[in-house]
């Protein structure tokens, strides 16, 4: 695989850091990333994922665009209401970096269909924004089973948390080690709650960035760790997230 003269010139600022370079880029072309959820977090993970060269990306979502959706999901615009939202994604995606190959799941991912999803698509890294914790854990098992890097992001009202998921590594928690395994925990959409626009914009950013680092590593590894982050209260915080021994999903592994 080599990068073209036109790649050369796009990516550019990546390919001057030490930490990237080209080989790094052509790591990036060679890469599959399928995100979850094209809502607040997902919006920019898939602007920021297309304009860094990622060579395939997926996106699932079975839902329309929104006239509410637009104070946060900047990949849409007004004329998209109405619109599915992985084919007005795939618009985006197309305009902004035509090199890429974009493949729009418009359906649900759940416990049913997310292994047979996920090795159609045959993702390097998976990248979960989603709204709710059923989908959450259906993916982050999924995840684990097929050893598949999960960036895991979320919000609610002014807060944010990303973590990085690797938990069949023996040092290395899994998502039920962060959250436990109640499946009927109750979800309380933005809708119901408020979300602050931009702070979408900065977990989706965040888990871009994270994404990139899954398949072009670069400084320290994230995973086992938590990162929250605070509007109100102008700070970022880093956990350490311990693996428990005892978890029935990765405990043994």
């Amino acid at each position: 695989m080599t990068l073209s003269d036109a790649e050369l010139e796009r990516y550019a600022r990546h390919i001057v850091l030490r930490e990237i370079g080209g080989g790094g880029q052509m790591r990036l072309k060679a890469a599959r990333v399928l995100v979850i959820g094209a809502g607040g977090i997902g919006s920019p993970a898939i602007e920021y994922l297309a304009a860094a060269g990622i060579g395939t990306l997926g996106a699932v979502d079975d839902d329309q665009v929104s006239l509410s959706n637009l104070q946060r999901q900047t990949l849409y615009a007004t004329a998209d209401v109405g619109r599915a939202k992985v084919e007005a994604a795939r618009a985006r995606v197309a305009a902004l970096n035509p090199e890429l190959v974009f493949t729009g799941f418009d359906q649900r991912i759940d416990a049913r269909n997310a292994d047979a999803l996920i090795e159609t698509f045959a993702p390097d890294v998976i990248l979960d924004g989603c709204d709710n914790f059923a989908t959450r854990l259906a993916v982050a098992d999924a995840a684990l089973r097929h050893r598949i890097p999960l960036v895991s992001a979320a919000v609610s009202e002014f807060e944010g948390q990303l973590g990085v998921f690797r938990g069949w590594e023996a040092d290395r928690p899994c998502y039920r080690c962060f959250v436990g395994h109640d499946p009927e925990r109750p979800g309380i959409s933005c809708a119901e709650q408020g979300v602050l626009g931009a702070l979408t914009g900065v977990m989706g950013s965040l888990a871009a960035l994270e994404t990139i680092r899954a398949i072009a590593p670069f400084g320290e590894d994230p995973a086992g760790k938590l990162l929250l982050v605070d509007a109100l209260a102008f700070r970022f915080r880093t956990l350490t997230l311990p693996k428990d021994p005892g978890c029935p999903s990765c405990g043994g592994q």
